[in-house]
């Protein structure tokens, strides 16, 4: 396993960004569904006993999630995203349960330049990195410049945008930008711009320190091992001091393995990955009082790609067709077992700009409009409108969702529609994803910070094409749809520049319409986040990110 991870690796590293975030994504997946197979039996790796753990105010946080590396300038996976989330701080952060941005290390939000090119950024006085090291602008300044030179997976994420950065006063950042984008403050909140010691890291291509870090966090890093990682609390810290001593994250090879441990009482906190059947099991524990249950909408959406130059899906009625048939009620009781939440835009419903356009357009599970609409493009029960739905062969909610919507279509359109399955390893999907293979695909995409552009720019906009060739380069070819339309071209370049947010949600809620007439997308699900606990342990907060703030969990038994 260990091998096939590091072959993978180096593939993705010559990817382009975008291609490079979703492969990233789908490696973990496949390689944590293959652990699920092989694992099980009881975990062999460790003998965990309650009295290992949860001594002397610290809490044990149980996961399946993968770490590949703890340094900000390479970190793109959920389970880095949580750590440096702790450990580190960034200019800003969001109001505790929230997408409200509020200061960490800057000292107020940014002054804009009416063109909407240069931030000015007054920062704090009185931090330390971990190391002793003074927080200044300086220091600011070499963070945000290694994040973009070292050329880790997240770069492009600053590089597309950023033309200089400057400490322009001893606790004064001055950021001026290539073009304007109005969502720059939410992205000075994405965990990899945290700010790191310049006595510590250096600026390279490729310089990276996977297993080390030194920020100015709540946490330092204390140990890494390879089953567990134990972070102390920073005793100087300059904002809120932690609730708990410290935190000690119990990895596992499978999520049985982590629904057990839990169950006999070995860990503090399950968070990360329980399939559905391990979660119902878990809520009716909670339900009796013998652990807690803490769930929150998270901002993770799935959503079914639809590639717009092939046929008959170049058809916009075939794809009309096919929203008009999609029933998320009956996805979510079947698939999901209840828990997720029906999506009916790209953006999810956590976000004010959100707008259920597609509930508008197409209702759930219309039947007769999906009909007319075959019947329009000239499909009969003798000639039916053939279309294969691709999904990951390691997801089994993706298989079961094919199976459902194979169902659907043959019991409720009389013949006018078949669907035909097809699946292929996560590891090799994204390999042919932007040459426009697959006709369909069933694909997830949590953000890199929360708001709407970062649900819309990556997929809708091109580049380079047109409404007859489609997209030749841009996110929609690299998402696989191959989507063109110079109405959305126009419309992502507006909101982007627009800082007047009554204005810009006006332009977000006529991109959700056109997307929902266009359909080079169907948003099926947004995720729920569930985290167990036992009894006695407190102030369990989730971010709309799916991070935890470990700083504000006690243990009111220790």
């Amino acid at each position: 396993m260990a091998e096939l991870k590091i072959t993978l690796w180096n593939k993705v590293k010559n990817l382009h960004p975008f291609s490079r975030k979703f492969l990233i994504q789908w490696i973990s997946l496949f390689c944590f569904c293959c652990l699920i197979i092989i694992s099980c039996s009881p975990d062999k790796t460790r003998n965990i006993s309650p009295s290992s753990y949860s001594n002397n105010g610290r809490i044990t946080i149980g996961t399946t999630l993968k770490l590949r590396t703890l340094d900000p300038a390479d970190a793109y996976e959920l389970m880095s995203g949580n750590m440096l989330y702790n450990l580190g701080d960034r200019l800003y952060d969001y109001e505790l349960g929230t997408n409200q941005l509020i200061p960490k290390l800057a000292t107020a939000l940014p002054t804009i330049s009416p063109d909407g090119l240069t931030y000015t950024i007054p920062l704090r006085e009185g931090v330390t990195f971990h190391d002793g090291t003074p927080f200044n602008a300086a220091a600011m300044e070499f963070s945000i410049q290694r994040f973009i030179q070292n050329a880790g997976s997240p770069s492009s994420l600053l590089a597309d945008t950023v033309d200089t950065v400057q400490a322009t006063g001893d606790y004064e950042l001055t950021i001026k930008l290539k073009q304007p984008f109005s969502a720059f403050t939410s992205l000075l909140a994405f965990s990899g711009l945290a700010a790191v010691s310049p006595q510590f890291y250096e600026i390279g291509e490729g310089k990276f320190k996977p297993n080390e870090f030194v920020g100015t966090g709540p946490y330092k890093l204390q140990s890494l091992g390879i089953d567990v990682i134990r972070l102390d609390a920073f005793e100087n810290y300059w904002g809120e001091k932690p609730a708990n001593t410290g935190i000690d994250i119990q990895r596992f090879s499978s999520s049985s393995n982590l629904f057990n441990a839990f169950r006999s009482g070995a860990i503090d906190i399950a968070y990360l990955s329980l399939n559905p059947d391990q979660i119902s099991n878990l809520k009716q524990g909670a339900e009796k009082g013998n652990w807690q249950l803490i769930a929150a909408n998270g901002n993770t959406i799935s959503y079914l790609m639809l590639n717009v130059k092939s046929e008959p899906l170049n058809q916009k009625e075939v794809r009309q067709a096919i929203a008009a048939l999609i029933n998320r009620s009956v996805i979510n009781e079947r698939v999901l077992q209840n828990q997720g939440e029906n999506l009916y835009s790209l953006i999810p419903t956590t976000f004010s700009d959100y707008q259920p356009s597609f509930n508008v357009q197409y209702g759930d599970g219309n039947l007769e409009k999906a009909k007319q609409l075959l019947n329009q493009a000239g499909y009969t029960p003798e000639n039916p409108a053939t279309v294969e739905v691709w999904y990951a062969s390691n997801s089994s909610n993706k298989g079961f969702l094919g199976l459902t919507l194979k169902a659907l279509a043959e019991r409720d359109l009389g013949g006018l529609l078949d669907l035909q399955l097809n699946s292929v390893e996560s590891t090799t999907a994204f390999k042919y994803l932007e040459e426009g293979i697959y006709p369909t695909f069933v694909l997830d995409w949590y953000a890199d910070f929360l708001d709407a552009d970062n649900y819309i720019q990556p997929f809708l906009e091109c580049s380079k094409g047109s409404a007859e060739t489609g997209c030749e380069k841009g996110s929609s070819q690299y998402q696989g749809s191959f989507y063109y339309s110079d109405r959305m071209n126009q419309l992502i370049a507006k909101e982007r520049q627009e800082q007047n947010p009554q204005a810009r949600k006006a332009i977000f809620e006529e991109i959700q319409k056109l997307l929902a007439e266009d359909v080079p997308y169907i948003p099926l699900w947004q995720d729920k986040t569930f985290v167990f606990a036992k009894n006695g342990i407190e102030n369990i907060r989730l971010q709309l990110t799916q991070q935890i703030p470990f700083w504000t969990i006690k243990n009111s038994n220790s």
